[in-house]
């Protein structure tokens, strides 16, 4: 009999051992909800289903969503993005977009606030500098009022418990910050290097304002290598000299540089965050060399082409402003998961794969993203049905 309590004395134990186990990988490393902001690069579906005008958007129509959904979501690709890829990494249901259907509607892991077109500084700034119309008016600080109104629908006073498991993803956004001076206000690279200050300081602001209402982790993404996009390649390649492009990738430099000065600003944004705020966990996502490397070394990676885009409306960069993707008169690859260019504007699933394997894997955030409980990987398969 004593040896028989001996024994179970010695089999609760290593319950308890295994259960403390759990509770402290359950603590530090799940995530029970993902909460996005961003632009189009992270929209799932907001857009479309705020759209007032007759005719539909050209992201609304066929072939976008050719390669895993098979149909068009409101996504800017060929299929899943880098948040929907996040979110299969963490075992989490992709993220509902805030404006989606209601049948469809299901905020129990999460929202994305994303919107294509919106800025980080509200366009009050730009106008004063001249610069208009702009695709959208919702930018960063106007997604945040969307995510207050929702956490007091899910949580009401008190979201602590509830931001303390979540994931919030501040971005990508800021490309639209520099998009419309350069492209539709004729700005040079050089005076809008000058608002890059001013685009870090609020994005450090809404990250402020995410900490005041508890969120402890936070992954902030970088600028992508934009001198690399199919759209600015068009744009510039009348006005640039040949010294102008890298000769191993053929991105553009200047535009590059950009890119490189934001990311440095931020991430001088951020070190001073974690000191003040010591108790949060702050997590820089490097966009940009997870995406240069894939132009740099493609074939390592499974790409033929890298800046000609997939699906457009001809030109040297196969991207046209306008034929854009999904209208009348333009064309599509055979296999997107070859290019790394989906519409010239935004990226293909292949490439949201690896850049979010990159993120959930390492090297490519500052510091690790806690992800001990991570299910098992991305999923790769592609399903006949996906609730959306």
């Amino acid at each position: 009999m004593a040896s028989y309590l001996v024994y179970l004395k010695c089999i609760f134990s290593q319950i308890l051992i295994i259960l403390v186990f759990m509770e402290g990988a359950i603590g530090k490393g799940c995530y029970t909800h993902i909460f996005s902001f961003g632009d189009s690069l992270a929209d799932n579906g907001n857009l479309m289903h705020t759209w007032s005008l007759e005719e539909p958007p050209h992201f609304s129509l066929p072939p976008y969503g050719m390669t895993y959904f098979g149909r068009p979501t409101g996504r800017n690709s060929d299929g899943r993005l880098i948040i929907d890829f996040i979110a299969e990494g963490l075992g989490l249901p992709h993220v509902p977009s805030y404006f989606s259907n209601e049948s469809r509607r299901d905020f129990s892991h999460g929202a994305n606030f994303a919107y294509p077109g919106a800025t980080v500084v509200d366009v009050e700034f730009y106008a004063e500098r001249g610069i208009h119309n702009f695709y959208s008016n919702n930018s960063l600080e106007i997604q945040l009022e969307w995510f207050k109104e929702l956490l007091s629908s899910l949580c009401g006073s008190n979201c602590d418990e509830l931001l303390k498991s979540s994931l919030i993803l501040m971005g990508e956004i800021g490309g639209n910050d520099y998009n419309q001076p350069l492209l539709y206000a004729d700005k040079s690279i050089d005076e809008v290097k000058t608002y890059v200050p001013v685009v870090i300081r609020a994005i450090g602001k809404a990250i402020e304002e995410v900490i005041e209402l508890g969120g402890v982790t936070q992954m902030v993404p970088g600028s992508p290598p934009i001198g690399c996009f199919g759209f600015y390649l068009t744009f510039y390649h009348p006005i640039s000299k040949k010294e102008d492009y890298d000769p191993i990738t053929g991105c553009h430099n200047l535009l590059n540089e950009l890119a490189e000065y934001h990311n440095e600003v931020l991430k001088m944004e951020l070190e001073r965050l974690r000191k003040l705020h010591p108790h949060v966990n702050l997590v820089y996502a490097d966009l940009y060399n997870s995406m240069l490397l894939l132009h740099q070394s493609p074939s390592e990676y499974g790409f033929k082409t890298t800046l000609m885009t997939c699906c457009g409306g001809g030109g040297p960069y196969n991207f046209n402003f306008t034929r854009k993707c999904g209208r009348h008169n333009t064309n599509v690859c055979d296999d997107p998961s070859s290019y790394i260019s989906w519409d010239g504007e935004h990226t293909t699933e292949a490439v949201h794969r690896l850049v979010a394997e990159g993120l959930l894997e390492g090297p490519y955030t500052t510091p690790r993203l806690q992800t001990s409980c991570v299910s098992g990987g991305i999923n790769v398969a592609y399903p006949s049905h996906v609730e959306l």
